[in-house]
Protein backbone atom coordinates (compact mmCIF):
# COMPACT_ATOMS: atom_id res chain seq x y z
CA UNK A 1 0.00 0.00 0.00
CA UNK A 2 2.69 2.27 0.55
CA UNK A 3 4.60 1.39 -2.61
CA UNK A 4 2.20 4.09 -5.27
CA UNK A 5 2.41 6.57 -2.15
CA UNK A 6 6.39 6.85 -2.35
CA UNK A 7 6.52 6.25 -6.17
CA UNK A 8 4.54 9.71 -6.63
CA UNK A 9 7.01 11.89 -5.39
CA UNK A 10 9.67 9.97 -7.19
CA UNK A 11 8.21 10.57 -10.66
CA UNK A 12 7.30 14.20 -9.06
CA UNK A 13 11.22 14.45 -8.61
CA UNK A 14 11.97 13.13 -12.40
CA UNK A 15 9.72 15.36 -14.00
CA UNK A 16 10.52 18.69 -12.43
CA UNK A 17 14.38 17.87 -12.75
CA UNK A 18 13.12 17.55 -16.40
CA UNK A 19 11.54 20.40 -16.60
CA UNK A 20 14.35 22.63 -15.14
CA UNK A 21 16.89 21.44 -17.16
CA UNK A 22 14.60 21.78 -20.58
CA UNK A 23 13.86 25.52 -20.02
CA UNK A 24 17.76 26.59 -19.04
CA UNK A 25 18.28 26.81 -22.91
CA UNK A 26 17.78 29.72 -23.93
CA UNK A 27 18.85 30.23 -26.99
CA UNK A 28 17.47 32.38 -30.07
CA UNK A 29 16.48 33.19 -33.62
CA UNK A 30 17.81 36.01 -35.19
CA UNK A 31 17.07 38.32 -38.27
CA UNK A 32 19.71 40.22 -40.51
CA UNK A 33 21.32 42.88 -38.31
CA UNK A 34 19.64 42.04 -34.72
CA UNK A 35 21.75 42.60 -31.92
CA UNK A 36 23.32 39.76 -30.55
CA UNK A 37 24.06 39.84 -26.95
CA UNK A 38 27.73 39.21 -25.74
CA UNK A 39 28.02 38.20 -21.74
CA UNK A 40 30.77 38.63 -20.21
CA UNK A 41 31.54 36.06 -17.06
CA UNK A 42 33.84 35.03 -15.23
CA UNK A 43 38.31 35.32 -15.17
CA UNK A 44 40.56 33.09 -13.10
CA UNK A 45 43.58 30.88 -13.02
CA UNK A 46 43.81 28.07 -15.69
CA UNK A 47 44.72 25.41 -13.12
CA UNK A 48 42.44 26.34 -10.50
CA UNK A 49 39.15 25.17 -11.91
CA UNK A 50 37.02 27.09 -8.92
CA UNK A 51 38.98 29.88 -8.16
CA UNK A 52 36.72 32.60 -10.63
CA UNK A 53 36.24 36.05 -10.07
CA UNK A 54 34.51 38.47 -11.98
CA UNK A 55 35.13 39.54 -14.89
CA UNK A 56 34.67 43.58 -14.14
CA UNK A 57 36.73 43.24 -11.30
CA UNK A 58 39.93 43.75 -13.58
CA UNK A 59 41.12 47.08 -14.87
CA UNK A 60 39.12 46.30 -18.22
CA UNK A 61 36.60 48.04 -20.55
CA UNK A 62 33.11 48.27 -18.48
CA UNK A 63 30.36 49.89 -19.02
CA UNK A 64 29.15 53.22 -16.27
CA UNK A 65 26.44 50.77 -15.39
CA UNK A 66 26.80 46.64 -14.49
CA UNK A 67 23.69 45.49 -15.60
CA UNK A 68 23.51 41.49 -14.70
CA UNK A 69 21.65 38.59 -16.25
CA UNK A 70 19.28 36.91 -14.48
CA UNK A 71 20.96 33.09 -13.60
CA UNK A 72 19.25 30.09 -12.61
CA UNK A 73 20.23 28.47 -9.39
CA UNK A 74 22.56 25.64 -11.24
CA UNK A 75 25.10 29.00 -12.91
CA UNK A 76 24.89 30.81 -9.05
CA UNK A 77 26.30 27.76 -7.59
CA UNK A 78 28.67 27.00 -10.83
CA UNK A 79 30.13 30.44 -9.90
CA UNK A 80 28.33 32.55 -13.06
CA UNK A 81 27.99 35.89 -12.82
CA UNK A 82 27.22 37.09 -15.96
CA UNK A 83 26.79 40.69 -16.94
CA UNK A 84 25.63 42.63 -20.17
CA UNK A 85 29.14 43.75 -22.10
CA UNK A 86 29.94 46.65 -24.36
CA UNK A 87 30.43 44.43 -27.25
CA UNK A 88 28.16 46.01 -30.08
CA UNK A 89 27.58 42.75 -32.18
CA UNK A 90 24.45 42.47 -35.04
CA UNK A 91 23.55 39.12 -36.27
CA UNK A 92 25.33 38.31 -40.10
CA UNK A 93 27.15 41.64 -39.85
CA UNK A 94 31.32 41.98 -39.51
CA UNK A 95 33.09 44.55 -37.91
CA UNK A 96 36.55 45.41 -38.30
CA UNK A 97 38.60 46.86 -35.42
CA UNK A 98 35.86 48.59 -33.73
CA UNK A 99 36.90 50.61 -30.82
CA UNK A 100 35.60 49.00 -27.65
CA UNK A 101 37.31 51.60 -24.97
CA UNK A 102 40.44 53.54 -24.60
CA UNK A 103 41.14 53.25 -20.81
CA UNK A 104 44.64 54.86 -18.99
CA UNK A 105 45.94 52.28 -16.56
CA UNK A 106 46.85 52.95 -13.29
CA UNK A 107 50.03 51.53 -11.19
CA UNK A 108 47.95 49.46 -9.28
CA UNK A 109 46.01 48.46 -12.52
CA UNK A 110 48.96 47.29 -13.71
CA UNK A 111 50.07 45.68 -11.16
CA UNK A 112 46.73 43.24 -11.17
CA UNK A 113 47.12 42.66 -14.44
CA UNK A 114 51.17 41.33 -14.15
CA UNK A 115 49.76 39.22 -11.55
CA UNK A 116 46.48 38.14 -13.67
CA UNK A 117 48.79 37.29 -16.64
CA UNK A 118 51.84 35.71 -14.61
CA UNK A 119 48.87 33.08 -13.26
CA UNK A 120 47.30 32.32 -16.32
CA UNK A 121 44.40 34.28 -16.26
CA UNK A 122 41.62 33.24 -18.95
CA UNK A 123 38.66 35.04 -19.51
CA UNK A 124 34.99 33.47 -20.24
CA UNK A 125 32.28 34.88 -22.35
CA UNK A 126 28.44 33.92 -23.19
CA UNK A 127 26.74 34.11 -26.51
CA UNK A 128 23.79 32.23 -27.29
CA UNK A 129 24.38 29.73 -24.46
CA UNK A 130 27.80 28.92 -25.87
CA UNK A 131 31.02 29.71 -23.29
CA UNK A 132 34.08 31.45 -25.40
CA UNK A 133 36.95 31.47 -23.49
CA UNK A 134 40.31 33.29 -24.30
CA UNK A 135 43.35 34.37 -22.39
CA UNK A 136 43.90 37.00 -20.71
CA UNK A 137 47.34 37.87 -22.04
CA UNK A 138 51.00 36.10 -22.46
CA UNK A 139 53.53 35.26 -20.84
CA UNK A 140 57.22 34.44 -21.57
CA UNK A 141 59.89 33.46 -19.85
CA UNK A 142 63.48 32.54 -21.66
CA UNK A 143 66.85 31.57 -20.58
CA UNK A 144 68.53 30.66 -17.28
CA UNK A 145 71.46 33.54 -17.43
CA UNK A 146 70.49 36.18 -18.09
CA UNK A 147 67.10 35.49 -17.51
CA UNK A 148 64.10 37.53 -19.29
CA UNK A 149 60.51 37.73 -18.13
CA UNK A 150 58.18 39.35 -20.13
CA UNK A 151 54.06 39.77 -19.82
CA UNK A 152 51.99 40.90 -22.54
CA UNK A 153 48.15 41.69 -22.39
CA UNK A 154 45.90 41.26 -25.47
CA UNK A 155 43.52 44.36 -26.40
CA UNK A 156 42.29 42.76 -29.83
CA UNK A 157 39.31 40.54 -29.67
CA UNK A 158 38.46 38.91 -33.17
CA UNK A 159 35.16 36.85 -32.85
CA UNK A 160 33.84 34.38 -35.20
CA UNK A 161 30.57 33.51 -35.26
CA UNK A 162 29.50 30.28 -37.54
CA UNK A 163 25.60 30.09 -38.09
CA UNK A 164 22.90 28.25 -39.85
CA UNK A 165 19.77 30.24 -41.01
CA UNK A 166 18.91 32.11 -38.15
CA UNK A 167 20.76 30.32 -35.25
CA UNK A 168 24.12 30.54 -33.93
CA UNK A 169 25.57 27.38 -33.60
CA UNK A 170 29.02 27.68 -32.54
CA UNK A 171 31.47 31.20 -31.38
CA UNK A 172 35.25 31.78 -31.10
CA UNK A 173 37.59 34.67 -30.04
CA UNK A 174 40.61 34.79 -30.91
CA UNK A 175 43.61 37.02 -29.27
CA UNK A 176 45.93 39.36 -30.47
CA UNK A 177 47.45 42.84 -30.50
CA UNK A 178 49.98 42.34 -27.40
CA UNK A 179 51.37 45.38 -25.32
CA UNK A 180 54.50 44.56 -23.54
CA UNK A 181 53.08 45.65 -19.89
CA UNK A 182 56.55 46.23 -18.53
CA UNK A 183 56.71 48.87 -20.89
CA UNK A 184 53.69 50.89 -19.91
CA UNK A 185 53.36 53.44 -17.00
CA UNK A 186 50.34 55.61 -15.83
CA UNK A 187 51.84 58.68 -17.98
CA UNK A 188 51.60 56.45 -20.96
CA UNK A 189 48.95 57.55 -23.65
CA UNK A 190 45.60 55.16 -23.11
CA UNK A 191 45.18 52.04 -24.16
CA UNK A 192 42.83 51.27 -26.91
CA UNK A 193 41.31 47.82 -26.73
CA UNK A 194 39.02 46.59 -30.26
CA UNK A 195 37.67 43.53 -31.37
CA UNK A 196 35.89 42.16 -34.52
CA UNK A 197 33.85 40.11 -35.83
CA UNK A 198 33.50 37.76 -38.41
CA UNK A 199 30.43 35.71 -39.59
CA UNK A 200 30.64 32.07 -41.22
CA UNK A 201 28.40 29.89 -42.89
CA UNK A 202 28.12 26.67 -41.02
CA UNK A 203 26.65 23.43 -42.46
CA UNK A 204 26.02 22.04 -38.80
CA UNK A 205 22.78 21.94 -38.03
CA UNK A 206 21.50 23.36 -34.59
CA UNK A 207 20.59 20.76 -33.00
CA UNK A 208 24.02 19.19 -33.19
CA UNK A 209 26.14 21.87 -31.81
CA UNK A 210 26.42 20.51 -28.74
CA UNK A 211 28.80 18.19 -30.45
CA UNK A 212 31.08 20.71 -32.45
CA UNK A 213 31.08 22.41 -29.11
CA UNK A 214 32.41 19.94 -27.22
CA UNK A 215 34.71 18.65 -30.13
CA UNK A 216 36.23 22.25 -30.39
CA UNK A 217 36.34 23.71 -26.81
CA UNK A 218 39.05 25.32 -25.02
CA UNK A 219 39.82 23.16 -22.45
CA UNK A 220 41.21 19.53 -23.14
CA UNK A 221 38.98 17.24 -25.09
CA UNK A 222 36.33 15.18 -24.17
CA UNK A 223 37.85 12.23 -22.40
CA UNK A 224 37.88 8.75 -24.78
CA UNK A 225 36.05 5.69 -23.49
CA UNK A 226 38.91 3.76 -21.10
CA UNK A 227 38.07 0.23 -21.81
CA UNK A 228 40.45 -1.46 -19.94
CA UNK A 229 39.69 0.34 -16.39
CA UNK A 230 36.07 -1.07 -17.34
CA UNK A 231 37.61 -4.74 -18.55
CA UNK A 232 39.23 -4.63 -15.09
CA UNK A 233 36.08 -3.63 -13.07
CA UNK A 234 34.27 -6.24 -14.61
CA UNK A 235 36.97 -8.82 -14.13
CA UNK A 236 36.81 -8.14 -10.45
CA UNK A 237 32.78 -7.91 -9.76
CA UNK A 238 33.21 -11.25 -12.01
CA UNK A 239 35.88 -13.15 -9.40
CA UNK A 240 33.99 -11.50 -6.33
CA UNK A 241 30.53 -13.05 -7.34
CA UNK A 242 32.23 -16.04 -8.71
CA UNK A 243 33.56 -16.70 -5.04
CA UNK A 244 30.41 -15.90 -3.42
CA UNK A 245 28.25 -17.65 -5.37
CA UNK A 246 30.48 -21.02 -5.48
CA UNK A 247 32.88 -21.06 -2.85
CA UNK A 248 30.59 -19.32 -0.06
CA UNK A 249 27.38 -21.45 -1.66
CA UNK A 250 29.70 -24.47 -1.38
CA UNK A 251 30.44 -23.89 2.44
CA UNK A 252 26.92 -22.77 3.65
CA UNK A 253 25.25 -26.46 1.55
CA UNK A 254 27.97 -28.25 4.19
CA UNK A 255 26.77 -26.12 6.82
CA UNK A 256 22.99 -26.71 6.75
CA UNK A 257 23.63 -30.27 5.96
CA UNK A 258 25.37 -30.04 9.63
CA UNK A 259 23.60 -28.32 11.49
CA UNK A 260 20.48 -29.76 10.60
CA UNK A 261 20.98 -33.07 11.73
CA UNK A 262 19.27 -34.05 14.48
CA UNK A 263 21.20 -33.54 18.11
CA UNK A 264 20.75 -37.31 18.87
CA UNK A 265 22.83 -37.96 15.66
CA UNK A 266 21.57 -40.61 12.50
CA UNK A 267 19.99 -43.85 13.98
CA UNK A 268 22.89 -45.84 14.91
CA UNK A 269 25.35 -43.46 15.49
CA UNK A 270 28.32 -44.11 18.36
CA UNK A 271 28.96 -41.87 21.11
CA UNK A 272 32.28 -41.01 19.61
CA UNK A 273 29.90 -39.98 16.12
CA UNK A 274 28.01 -37.90 18.37
CA UNK A 275 30.71 -36.13 19.93
CA UNK A 276 31.53 -35.34 16.74
CA UNK A 277 28.57 -33.80 15.86
CA UNK A 278 28.32 -31.31 18.87
CA UNK A 279 31.84 -30.04 18.09
CA UNK A 280 30.32 -29.65 15.12
CA UNK A 281 27.44 -27.45 16.52
CA UNK A 282 29.76 -24.52 16.71
CA UNK A 283 30.08 -21.42 14.40
CA UNK A 284 27.50 -19.23 13.00
CA UNK A 285 24.76 -21.43 14.10
CA UNK A 286 25.68 -21.06 17.96
CA UNK A 287 25.10 -17.74 17.90
CA UNK A 288 21.61 -17.67 16.84
CA UNK A 289 19.90 -16.29 19.98
CA UNK A 290 22.22 -13.21 19.74
CA UNK A 291 22.50 -12.58 16.61
CA UNK A 292 19.66 -10.15 15.42
CA UNK A 293 19.87 -8.52 19.24
CA UNK A 294 19.06 -5.16 17.98
CA UNK A 295 22.71 -3.10 17.73
CA UNK A 296 23.72 0.17 20.43
CA UNK A 297 22.44 3.46 19.10
CA UNK A 298 19.97 2.27 16.79
CA UNK A 299 18.19 5.77 16.55
CA UNK A 300 21.40 7.09 15.12
CA UNK A 301 22.05 3.41 13.20
CA UNK A 302 18.89 4.06 11.64
CA UNK A 303 19.62 7.47 10.45
CA UNK A 304 22.81 6.37 8.73
CA UNK A 305 21.02 3.41 6.75
CA UNK A 306 18.36 6.10 5.65
CA UNK A 307 20.66 8.62 4.35
CA UNK A 308 22.62 6.54 2.54
CA UNK A 309 19.53 5.02 1.09
CA UNK A 310 18.58 8.95 0.10
CA UNK A 311 21.90 9.26 -1.54
CA UNK A 312 21.80 6.06 -3.62
CA UNK A 313 18.11 7.34 -5.14
CA UNK A 314 19.88 11.28 -5.95
CA UNK A 315 23.36 9.07 -7.65
CA UNK A 316 20.57 7.18 -9.12
CA UNK A 317 18.42 9.90 -10.49
CA UNK A 318 21.18 12.04 -11.81
CA UNK A 319 22.90 9.66 -13.87
CA UNK A 320 19.16 8.59 -15.17
CA UNK A 321 19.07 11.97 -15.82
CA UNK A 322 22.62 11.96 -17.77
CA UNK A 323 21.44 8.95 -19.97
CA UNK A 324 18.92 11.32 -21.71
CA UNK A 325 20.95 14.01 -22.13
CA UNK A 326 20.09 16.08 -19.94
CA UNK A 327 23.51 17.58 -18.38
CA UNK A 328 25.14 19.16 -21.63
CA UNK A 329 27.15 22.42 -22.68
CA UNK A 330 24.19 24.52 -23.23
CA UNK A 331 22.20 23.86 -19.85
CA UNK A 332 24.60 25.64 -18.14
CA UNK A 333 24.82 24.58 -14.04
CA UNK A 334 21.69 21.76 -14.91
CA UNK A 335 23.67 19.17 -12.96
CA UNK A 336 23.74 21.58 -9.80
CA UNK A 337 20.41 22.24 -9.63
CA UNK A 338 19.21 18.99 -10.46
CA UNK A 339 21.54 17.81 -7.11
CA UNK A 340 19.84 20.31 -4.98
CA UNK A 341 15.87 19.43 -6.08
CA UNK A 342 16.94 15.64 -5.83
CA UNK A 343 18.24 16.27 -2.49
CA UNK A 344 15.67 17.90 -1.14
CA UNK A 345 12.62 16.07 -3.03
CA UNK A 346 14.38 12.60 -1.56
CA UNK A 347 14.46 13.79 1.67
CA UNK A 348 11.09 11.64 2.11
CA UNK A 349 12.98 7.86 1.06
CA UNK A 350 15.33 9.13 4.03
CA UNK A 351 12.81 9.45 6.43
CA UNK A 352 10.71 6.46 5.41
CA UNK A 353 14.13 3.94 5.14
CA UNK A 354 14.84 5.49 8.92
CA UNK A 355 12.28 5.49 10.42
CA UNK A 356 10.81 1.65 9.15
CA UNK A 357 14.24 0.52 10.29
CA UNK A 358 13.96 2.50 13.91
CA UNK A 359 10.35 0.61 14.47
CA UNK A 360 11.67 -2.52 13.32
CA UNK A 361 14.55 -2.39 15.76
CA UNK A 362 11.87 -1.92 18.49
CA UNK A 363 12.19 2.32 18.67
CA UNK A 364 9.48 4.22 20.20
CA UNK A 365 10.79 7.55 20.08
CA UNK A 366 10.39 8.46 16.06
CA UNK A 367 10.18 12.09 16.08
CA UNK A 368 13.86 11.88 17.45
CA UNK A 369 15.04 10.13 14.77
CA UNK A 370 13.37 12.15 11.95
CA UNK A 371 15.26 14.71 13.81
CA UNK A 372 18.33 13.11 13.55
CA UNK A 373 17.82 11.85 10.43
CA UNK A 374 16.76 15.41 8.55
CA UNK A 375 20.38 16.60 10.79
CA UNK A 376 22.86 13.72 9.76
CA UNK A 377 24.17 15.60 6.51
CA UNK A 378 22.69 18.69 6.43
CA UNK A 379 25.10 19.69 9.24
CA UNK A 380 27.96 18.72 8.04
CA UNK A 381 27.34 20.09 5.02
CA UNK A 382 26.44 23.52 6.49
CA UNK A 383 29.60 23.67 8.81
CA UNK A 384 31.74 22.77 5.64
CA UNK A 385 29.88 25.62 3.05
CA UNK A 386 30.45 27.80 5.92
CA UNK A 387 33.95 27.48 6.27
CA UNK A 388 34.42 27.41 2.14
CA UNK A 389 31.98 29.98 1.65
CA UNK A 390 34.06 32.43 4.34
CA UNK A 391 37.47 31.53 2.50
CA UNK A 392 35.85 32.64 -0.80
CA UNK A 393 33.93 35.33 0.12
CA UNK A 394 37.33 36.95 2.05
CA UNK A 395 38.91 36.39 -1.87
CA UNK A 396 36.29 38.09 -3.32
CA UNK A 397 35.47 34.92 -6.03
CA UNK A 398 32.74 34.45 -7.89
CA UNK A 399 32.07 31.19 -5.86
CA UNK A 400 30.68 32.73 -2.94
CA UNK A 401 26.94 32.25 -3.06
CA UNK A 402 25.01 35.50 -3.05
CA UNK A 403 22.60 35.97 0.08
CA UNK A 404 19.54 35.49 -1.92
CA UNK A 405 20.94 32.15 -2.99
CA UNK A 406 21.73 31.25 0.47
CA UNK A 407 17.99 32.14 1.60
CA UNK A 408 16.34 30.24 -1.08
CA UNK A 409 18.41 26.77 -0.43
CA UNK A 410 17.91 27.13 3.11
CA UNK A 411 14.06 27.93 2.63
CA UNK A 412 14.33 24.83 -0.13
CA UNK A 413 15.06 22.89 2.67
CA UNK A 414 13.24 23.98 5.38
CA UNK A 415 9.82 24.30 3.00
CA UNK A 416 10.59 21.14 1.02
CA UNK A 417 13.17 18.69 2.25
CA UNK A 418 12.54 19.00 6.05
CA UNK A 419 8.51 18.53 5.82
CA UNK A 420 9.13 15.23 3.27
CA UNK A 421 11.59 13.79 5.96
CA UNK A 422 8.58 13.99 8.56
CA UNK A 423 6.02 12.92 6.04
CA UNK A 424 8.93 9.60 4.89
CA UNK A 425 8.82 8.60 8.64
CA UNK A 426 5.37 9.19 9.60
CA UNK A 427 4.92 6.51 6.95
CA UNK A 428 7.75 4.62 7.77
CA UNK A 429 6.60 4.15 11.85
CA UNK A 430 3.51 2.72 10.79
CA UNK A 431 5.29 -0.62 10.09
CA UNK A 432 4.85 -2.90 13.02
CA UNK A 433 7.60 -3.60 15.67
CA UNK A 434 9.78 -6.35 15.36
CA UNK A 435 12.38 -7.70 13.16
CA UNK A 436 10.08 -10.88 12.61
CA UNK A 437 13.47 -13.01 12.84
CA UNK A 438 13.70 -16.48 12.50
CA UNK A 439 15.57 -16.77 15.24
CA UNK A 440 14.34 -15.46 19.23
CA UNK A 441 16.63 -13.47 20.83
CA UNK A 442 18.20 -14.13 24.70
CA UNK A 443 17.70 -11.65 27.43
CA UNK A 444 21.67 -12.69 27.99
CA UNK A 445 23.81 -11.82 25.43
CA UNK A 446 26.37 -14.84 24.88
CA UNK A 447 30.38 -14.18 25.33
CA UNK A 448 32.44 -13.86 22.71
CA UNK A 449 35.35 -15.77 22.11
CA UNK A 450 38.61 -13.89 21.95
CA UNK A 451 39.62 -13.31 17.82
CA UNK A 452 42.78 -13.40 16.36
CA UNK A 453 43.97 -9.93 15.11
CA UNK A 454 43.48 -10.84 11.75
CA UNK A 455 39.95 -11.43 12.17
CA UNK A 456 39.29 -8.47 14.23
CA UNK A 457 36.92 -5.60 12.27
CA UNK A 458 39.78 -3.07 11.49
CA UNK A 459 40.96 -5.84 9.55
CA UNK A 460 38.05 -7.04 8.02
CA UNK A 461 37.05 -3.13 7.28
CA UNK A 462 40.29 -2.35 5.45
CA UNK A 463 40.03 -5.26 3.55
CA UNK A 464 35.82 -4.34 2.23
CA UNK A 465 37.10 -0.81 1.60
CA UNK A 466 40.33 -2.05 -0.49
CA UNK A 467 38.52 -3.73 -2.84
CA UNK A 468 35.16 -1.49 -3.00
CA UNK A 469 37.41 1.33 -4.02
CA UNK A 470 39.79 -0.71 -6.41
CA UNK A 471 36.34 -1.24 -8.23
CA UNK A 472 36.09 2.68 -9.09
CA UNK A 473 39.77 3.77 -8.86
CA UNK A 474 40.49 4.01 -12.35
CA UNK A 475 36.93 5.99 -12.79
CA UNK A 476 37.80 8.31 -9.87
CA UNK A 477 40.30 9.60 -11.80
CA UNK A 478 38.32 10.68 -14.70
CA UNK A 479 35.36 12.51 -12.55
CA UNK A 480 38.33 14.41 -10.35
CA UNK A 481 39.41 15.76 -13.57
CA UNK A 482 36.39 16.77 -14.81
CA UNK A 483 35.36 18.41 -11.04
CA UNK A 484 38.39 19.70 -10.45
CA UNK A 485 39.88 19.97 -13.40
CA UNK A 486 39.48 21.29 -16.88
CA UNK A 487 37.90 17.66 -18.98
CA UNK A 488 34.20 17.30 -19.68
CA UNK A 489 32.89 14.06 -18.78
CA UNK A 490 30.26 12.78 -20.95
CA UNK A 491 30.73 8.92 -20.31
CA UNK A 492 27.50 8.52 -18.19
CA UNK A 493 27.12 5.36 -19.91
CA UNK A 494 30.13 4.28 -18.41
CA UNK A 495 29.80 5.38 -14.84
CA UNK A 496 26.87 4.35 -15.04
CA UNK A 497 28.08 0.68 -15.19
CA UNK A 498 31.25 1.32 -12.96
CA UNK A 499 28.29 2.45 -9.78
CA UNK A 500 26.22 -0.91 -10.29
CA UNK A 501 29.79 -2.47 -10.29
CA UNK A 502 30.56 -0.85 -7.00
CA UNK A 503 27.14 -1.76 -5.31
CA UNK A 504 27.77 -5.54 -6.94
CA UNK A 505 31.96 -5.10 -5.18
CA UNK A 506 30.50 -3.69 -1.90
CA UNK A 507 27.15 -6.10 -1.39
CA UNK A 508 29.03 -8.95 -2.13
CA UNK A 509 32.46 -8.25 0.69
CA UNK A 510 29.75 -7.14 3.03
CA UNK A 511 28.42 -10.74 3.12
CA UNK A 512 31.95 -12.33 3.12
CA UNK A 513 33.04 -10.79 5.36
CA UNK A 514 29.85 -10.99 7.98
CA UNK A 515 29.81 -14.69 6.97
CA UNK A 516 33.30 -14.95 8.73
CA UNK A 517 32.68 -12.76 11.66
CA UNK A 518 29.45 -14.89 12.17
CA UNK A 519 31.54 -17.90 12.29
CA UNK A 520 33.86 -17.11 14.23
CA UNK A 521 30.90 -16.42 16.88
CA UNK A 522 30.74 -12.88 16.99
CA UNK A 523 27.10 -11.76 16.52
CA UNK A 524 28.37 -8.25 16.38
CA UNK A 525 27.71 -7.76 12.44
CA UNK A 526 25.25 -4.53 12.43
CA UNK A 527 27.94 -1.70 12.65
CA UNK A 528 30.46 -3.98 11.62
CA UNK A 529 28.62 -4.64 8.38
CA UNK A 530 27.81 -0.36 7.73
CA UNK A 531 31.69 0.17 8.38
CA UNK A 532 32.37 -2.86 6.16
CA UNK A 533 31.07 -0.96 3.47
CA UNK A 534 31.40 2.32 4.37
CA UNK A 535 34.94 2.28 4.63
CA UNK A 536 36.26 2.64 0.98
CA UNK A 537 35.59 6.33 2.07
CA UNK A 538 39.00 6.58 3.73
CA UNK A 539 40.89 5.06 0.48
CA UNK A 540 38.77 7.96 -1.51
CA UNK A 541 40.08 10.61 1.23
CA UNK A 542 43.56 9.16 0.58
CA UNK A 543 43.20 9.43 -2.97
CA UNK A 544 41.91 13.12 -2.79
CA UNK A 545 44.85 13.59 -0.62
CA UNK A 546 47.33 11.94 -3.31
CA UNK A 547 45.24 13.82 -6.67
CA UNK A 548 45.88 17.27 -4.98
CA UNK A 549 49.66 17.46 -4.48
CA UNK A 550 50.01 14.98 -7.37
CA UNK A 551 48.11 14.74 -9.94
CA UNK A 552 46.70 18.52 -9.77
CA UNK A 553 48.57 21.20 -10.84
CA UNK A 554 46.19 23.50 -8.04
CA UNK A 555 47.81 25.85 -5.92
CA UNK A 556 47.00 29.09 -3.19
CA UNK A 557 44.39 28.89 -0.55
CA UNK A 558 41.29 29.19 -2.14
CA UNK A 559 41.08 26.33 -4.09
CA UNK A 560 43.14 24.08 -1.28
CA UNK A 561 40.01 24.96 1.24
CA UNK A 562 37.76 24.42 -1.82
CA UNK A 563 38.98 20.93 -2.39
CA UNK A 564 39.51 19.36 0.75
CA UNK A 565 36.16 20.63 2.02
CA UNK A 566 34.02 19.38 -0.57
CA UNK A 567 36.47 16.18 -0.84
CA UNK A 568 35.23 15.29 2.72
CA UNK A 569 32.09 15.61 1.87
CA UNK A 570 32.32 13.52 -0.91
CA UNK A 571 34.26 10.98 1.30
CA UNK A 572 31.09 11.37 3.96
CA UNK A 573 28.85 10.87 0.80
CA UNK A 574 30.59 7.52 0.03
CA UNK A 575 30.45 5.87 3.34
CA UNK A 576 26.80 6.81 4.17
CA UNK A 577 25.79 5.22 0.52
CA UNK A 578 28.18 2.13 0.60
CA UNK A 579 27.41 1.76 4.56
CA UNK A 580 23.38 1.16 3.52
CA UNK A 581 24.76 -0.83 0.61
CA UNK A 582 26.91 -3.31 2.82
CA UNK A 583 23.92 -3.25 5.76
CA UNK A 584 21.25 -4.38 3.55
CA UNK A 585 23.18 -6.92 1.67
CA UNK A 586 24.29 -8.30 5.21
CA UNK A 587 20.96 -8.26 6.92
CA UNK A 588 19.56 -10.31 3.90
CA UNK A 589 21.92 -12.54 4.04
CA UNK A 590 21.70 -13.06 7.78
CA UNK A 591 17.86 -13.56 8.03
CA UNK A 592 18.71 -16.13 4.68
CA UNK A 593 21.30 -18.54 6.59
CA UNK A 594 19.41 -18.51 10.04
CA UNK A 595 15.92 -19.25 8.29
CA UNK A 596 17.10 -22.35 6.69
CA UNK A 597 18.68 -24.36 9.66
CA UNK A 598 16.70 -26.21 12.40
CA UNK A 599 16.32 -24.27 15.66
CA UNK A 600 15.67 -26.03 19.02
Amino acid sequence: QLLPTMLVPLFTVLGLCLALCQTAHSAGHYSSGSPVPIYVNKVGPYYNPHETYHYYELPVCRPDTIVHKSMSLGELLDGDRMAVSMFNVKFSLPATNTLLCSKTLTESDLARLRSAVEDLYYFEFVVDDIPVRGFLGHLEEAGLVPHTHRVYLWTHLDFKFYYKNDRIVYASVATSGKVDLDEITPASPALRFTYSVSWVPSAVSFEDRAQLIRDTSFFPKSLEIHWLSVINSLVLVALLIAFVSVILCRILRRDFARYNLDDEGPAGSTAAEAASLDEDNLGWKSVHADVFRPPGHKCFYSAVVGVGAQFLSIVTGLLGMALLGLFNVHNHGSMNSACVLLYALTSGVAGFVSCRLFRQLGGERWVRNVLITSALFAVPLFLVWAVVNSVVWAYGTTQALPWSTVLLLLSLWLLVGFPLTIVGGSFGKRVPAGLDAPCRTRNIAREIPPLPCYKSWPVHCLISGFLSFSAVSVELYYVYATVWGRQHYSLYGILTLVYVILLFVTACVSVTTTYFQLSAEDYRWWWRSLFSGGSASLFVLAYSVYYYFWRASMSGAVQAVQFFGYSLLLCYVFFLSLGAVSFVASFRFVRYIYANIKMD
